[in-house]
């Protein structure tokens, strides 16, 4: 495995990354000899080895056949050449607060301005871009050119495990990577490259003894601290759950939400003393998406569909299931 013969550096390439939008970039190198990061030590209990065989062996992904590709337990299937992993996040937080009442449906803030895929996926093709310009003008060697792909949450790579390796935050309790700096409000990215770089040192854990998102899901999703059962919860039974209806767990503790959940998000205390507004103009709220009603949610059309959200990552759930959603909202006022 060689790298390419360019002069690149770790730094060269955060100044870029930081130049094009980005709130925070961190370096991970893949070793020729491991196929995925060792875990960080989250607690007194060691580790386990392969987290994510376990959590597909307990069934906890649910329907999401997806999380079982054998690609993402082994990164050099993606790239096999790669050297190391540029991981970046990006702030998506906007101060708006959801009316206190019932009558309101309730959006997880992710999806609230535009589809965060769209607005990541820009910037690290500008990236790459910048990247394999800069070897072009280093170099002229055949077989010596930068090797790079991208994802925003669209291929098989485990992206909280290497942002973690790369020092950006730190996987919660919640399963959401926390930094210092946004909290746990940050969409993640990353490039796979060949290019051997300088890692940064991976992130420490910083929840302590908290239980607070634990305690505050309302159907106990979160089966262990940093282990979330996704058949319990409300985030994916109403964005990947198609069935015509919701389970009787589920439907009773929705609570408003019809797209998503921040419930352990909103109660995390880094979050609540660290988040700060994006400046990303881009994640600003579309106007119906901080207090939609369920009642018009309930019999919501096509065509307003289409009005509401216009180049959403809300998209993923369609409009049958928001009806289904807001009904089940309404069956239980």
């Amino acid at each position: 495995m060689n790298s390419p013969a360019v002069s690149l550096t770790s730094q060269q390439i955060k100044t870029e990354a930081i130049a094009l939008g980005f709130h925070k970039v961190g370096i991970a190198s893949v070793s020729p000899m491991v196929s995925s990061p060792t875990p960080v030590a989250h607690s007194p209990t060691p580790p386990l080895s392969h987290p994510l065989k376990t959590w597909l062996t307990n069934g906890y992904h649910a329907n999401m056949a997806w999380m079982s590709d054998p690609r993402r337990q082994d990164i050099r299937q993606v790239l096999p050449d790669i050297q190391s992993v540029i991981c970046v996040a990006l702030n998506y937080y906007t101060p708006h607060q959801r009316p206190d009442s019932k009558e309101y449906a309730k959006l997880s803030r992710y999806g609230w301005g535009r589809d965060y895929h769209r607005v990541m996926q820009k910037k690290l093709k500008a990236l790459v871009a910048w990247m394999q310009a800069q070897a072009k003008v280093q170099t002229k060697v055949q077989g010596q050119d930068i090797q790079a792909k991208y994802y925003v949450d669209t291929g098989p790579v485990q992206d909280k495990v290497w942002a973690e390796q790369a020092g950006l935050g730190w996987i919660a309790k919640n399963s959401n990577l926390i930094t210092r700096e946004y909290g746990s409000w940050v969409f993640l990215g990353e490039v796979l490259t060949n290019v051997k770089l300088e890692p940064d040192r991976p992130h420490t854990p910083h929840c302590g003894t908290c239980t607070r998102c634990i305690e505050a899901c309302p159907t106990a999703a979160i089966a262990h601290p940093f282990v979330v059962d996704a058949n319990r919860c409300i985030a994916y039974h109403t964005i990947e759950n198609r069935a015509e209806t919701l389970p009787e767990a589920i439907a009773p503790h929705l609570n408003g939400w019809v797209a998503g959940c921040d419930i352990c998000q909103d109660v995390c205390p880094w979050n609540q003393r660290f988040s700060q507004e994006t400046d990303v103009p881009d994640f600003q709220p579309y106007p119906d998406n901080v207090a939609p009603l369920l009642t018009d949610l309930a019999t919501i059309s096509e065509e307003e569909y289409q009005r509401r959200f216009p180049a959403s990552a809300f998209r993923r759930i369609k409009p049958a299931m928001l009806r289904r959603n807001a009904q089940a909202n309404l069956q239980q006022h």
